[in-house]
């Protein structure tokens, strides 16, 4: 939220969940509702200021303070080793559990196709900048889905060869 609100300036919950979602949210997940409790915990803190709309919706405008900045730069600073990988992707689950791979395999490369498209789209738009956070990790993005595509053309060239059994027969054949 620190360096949300660090990049974008005084913003609300809601402004900080869509600036989340266009950007770093294709890498880090963050549940809906940390966007609403997190600011109030880090503003009782003194890291964030709040002001609130008098009328209206009396939406949260938060604000990054000096003691946030500073703690936010030391955080930066700070090297990590942590690898906090969570792959929670539907596709790999159900290939995992035996779905049939040509099918599967057809929709996840559609799926990553259109992601990476996307990515390219906005990586044509903007100035490459190595520098910068947000290019680095959106090469990471490129080459992650590059890799997706990679591994389901080969789950579907496998299909296609007849490399893989139907369900039942793998199913069948464990018991």
């Amino acid at each position: 939220m620190l360096g949300l609100l660090d990049r974008l300036g005084p913003s609300t919950p809601y402004e900080l969940k869509h600036a989340h979602a266009n950007g770093i949210g294709n890498f880090w997940t963050v549940q809906h509702a940390q966007f609403y409790s997190e600011p109030e915990r880090l503003a009782a803190a003194g890291l964030l200021t709040e002001e609130r709309e008098e009328g209206g919706r009396r939406r949260r405008r938060y604000t990054i303070t000096t003691a946030g900045r500073q703690t936010l730069r030391q955080w930066l600073a700070t090297p990590t080793r942590e690898l906090t990988v969570e792959l929670r992707d539907p596709g790999l689950l159900k290939l995992h559990l035996d779905a049939e791979p040509g099918p599967l395999a057809a929709a996840q490369l559609e799926a990553h196709r259109a992601r990476l498209a996307e990515y390219e789209e906005v990586a044509a738009a903007a100035p490459a900048d190595p520098d910068r956070g947000p290019w680095r990790t959106l090469q990471a993005g490129l080459g992650h889905e590059r890799e997706w595509v990679r591994f389901w053309e080969g789950v579907a060239r496998d299909a296609r060869a007849g490399g893989d059994q139907p369900a039942e027969g793998r199913m069948r054949r464990r018991a």
